[in-house]
């Protein structure tokens, strides 16, 4: 680690908190009726919400232009449909990613009735505007996560990757009992962690479900003590 970088816990009880009764979510920076100006993003990082969607609820279409979009799947399964002609259903593991370019209207459901589904819905800004519309998906098995950073979205679709506009490396892993995980972030980069369940250390500073972690200035970085942590990994523009 560099004396230069520097790591803030964003605490996960400083959140947003919206309740809609169908759904429950919280917001690590500004978004819908949850506005503070300090919490606008990170880098090109815009938003991440954790969501709690009840059965056959959900999100009827609604549009979106130059924005990146992912959905990471936690818990039950996420249906999408959009003016792209796509469909399909994502379950716990996978992952849909749109970049809405000069336009594209989809929609979000809990395909069942009767079971909650949970996902964390990340916004990334695209270095260029207006392009064309795109969507993919990819299914990450728990082997793939286990012990080490899996790269799912990139900008130029590397190890298999999704490819998406913004100027992004997003990884998932999971920790647990003695795994640890090194890795470098690149001078002139900024890292986000997002915890989406458990707790670890990050260069020694303890995290839990649904804390982020600010990293500002290049270096290594060391993942451990993980106890039934899952948790996704940004490396970003600055």
């Amino acid at each position: 680690m560099t004396i230069q970088q520097t790591l803030t816990r964003c605490p996960a009880a400083e959140r947003g908190k919206a309740d809609f009764g169908w759904l429950k979510s919280a917001h690590s920076f500004s978004f819908g009726e949850y506005y503070d100006p300090k919490h606008m993003g990170f880098g090109n990082l815009r938003a991440i919400n954790d969501d709690l969607v009840a059965g056959g609820k959900g999100f009827g279409q609604h549009p979106h232009q130059n924005a990146e979009i992912f959905s990471y799947v936690m818990g039950g399964a996420l249906e999408h449909k959009d003016s792209m002609g796509n469909g399909s259903i994502v379950g716990a593991g996978g992952v849909q990613y749109m970049s809405a370019g000069s336009g594209v209207t989809h929609s979000e459901f809990n395909p069942s009735q009767t079971d909650e589904m949970r996902f964390l819905q990340v916004w990334l800004m695209p270095e260029e505007q207006n392009t064309k519309p795109a969507y993919d998906t990819i299914d990450l098995s728990d082997a793939d996560k286990s012990g080490t950073l899996k790269l799912f979205l990139s900008r130029d679709g590397r190890d298999g990757s999704m490819t998406t506009q913004a100027d992004a490396s997003v990884y998932a892993a999971t920790l647990g009992g003695d795994q640890s995980i090194t890795t470098d972030l690149g001078a002139g980069r900024k890292g986000w962690v997002q915890v989406a369940d458990g707790s670890l250390q990050v260069n020694g500073v303890a995290l839990s479900k649904g804390d982020g972690l600010a990293i500002e200035g290049g270096g290594t970085l060391t993942f451990d003590a993980g106890q039934d942590a899952e948790f996704l990994f940004f490396d970003l523009a600055d």
